[in-house]
């Protein structure tokens, strides 16, 4: 399934806003439910995830959501529709603050956020009959990585996995998203990241400087006041750093697809890594944008991307032991 822009939408910018904004994404009703966390790392708090329930027996797929993104994302509502006509079952956690309710910890939500991944799916793990699959877009596809590396074997209860748009090099992307037309997105985040902030300064007065975060142009400048010492990261630059999936590519072993347009605004295509583990297929079509991949003749569908996906999990749920790039590591695991 290899991607082709449509002719009639050229470059990643238009690829990525007009399904964004413009396509009419399907109509879906979400079960939710809310977990109370109780984690010694996590805090006392909640997570509010929304449910398809398919078939008893059939697949789970997990999505983990973009930045400031949530259940009603144009791509989360494209892979769940996709899930509900095969009679497959979806959720989509929401990271903290995402669901439209604040969370209760001084907390939020980060690239690198491993142990909230964990955390979550250890509860579906616990609750899911048949395979259970993960994807990730944007923020939440390099947290997903993240867990993925991060975890090695331990992992290996998820039959497949899809990343879609992650910006695998953060200090990279960062200095993307800081300059020329990319600001539009920067600050497009921003209009929804700092009054959540705001908000969580009326519950920890002193979390962080009010003055800086009101100061803040960019995501670099934000994730220095917010994010970074928020989450026991020293400043920015270790936080995107440390956060980066680059790093753990090569330490997955559940077959995997790493989704991403060469033409992505939010990462230039010549930072993508070019090697990983035997489990890990790299796909880096040249058009696509950020998180877009529309298709058809004008006005266009967004049915490509989930499309791409399923087919992706069908290939590795038909092979007793995966991928077949993934022999390797499979043989490793029986003998192991």
């Amino acid at each position: 399934m290899t991607y082709r822009a449509p002719p009639w939408l050229p470059g990643g910018h238009l690829q990525t806003i007009y399904p964004a904004t413009l396509v009419a994404r399907p109509a879906l009703a979400y079960r939710r439910e809310r977990w109370e966390v109780h984690h010694p790392t996590l805090g006392e708090d909640f997570v509010d995830v929304d449910f398809v329930d398919g078939q008893p027996g059939q697949p789970l797929v997990v999505l983990f959501h973009g930045l400031e993104g949530s259940s009603n994302s144009h791509y989360a509502r494209g892979l769940m529709a996709a899930l509900a006509a095969r009679g497959w079952s979806g959720a989509v956690p929401h990271f903290r603050g995402c669901s439209g309710e604040p969370n209760r910890t001084a907390r939020f939500y980060h690239s690198g956020d491993a142990p909230e991944i964990d955390w979550i799916m250890a509860r579906l793990r616990a609750r899911t009959q048949g395979p259970l699959y993960a994807a990730g877009v944007s923020l939440g596809g390099n947290a997903l990585l993240r867990w993925l590396g991060e975890s090695g074997s331990a992992a290996n209860f998820v039959t497949a996995a899809a990343a879609i748009s992650a910006p695998l090099d953060l200090a990279r992307g960062g200095e993307a998203l800081s300059s020329g037309l990319n600001m539009f997105y920067t600050r497009m985040f921003l209009q929804t990241l700092k009054p959540k902030c705001l908000a969580k300064l009326e519950q920890f007065p002193d979390l962080f400087d009010r003055k800086a975060l009101l100061a803040a142009r960019d995501l670099y400048a934000f994730d220095n006041v917010v994010t970074a010492p928020l989450h026991g990261y020293r400043d920015t630059d270790d936080y995107w750093h440390r956060a980066s999936a680059r790093h753990v590519l090569h330490d997955i072993t559940v077959p995997s697809l790493v989704l991403n347009a060469r033409n992505d605004p939010f990462l230039p295509g010549r930072y993508l890594p070019t090697s990983a583990s035997a489990a890990v297929t790299l796909e880096y079509p040249e058009g696509g944008g950020h998180v877009g991949f529309p298709v058809g003749p004008f006005p266009g569908r967004i049915d490509w991307l989930p499309g791409r996906i399923l087919s992706f999990f069908d290939d590795i749920g038909a092979t007793p032991c995966g991928a077949p790039a993934a022999a390797e590591v499979c043989e490793a695991g029986m003998h192991g």
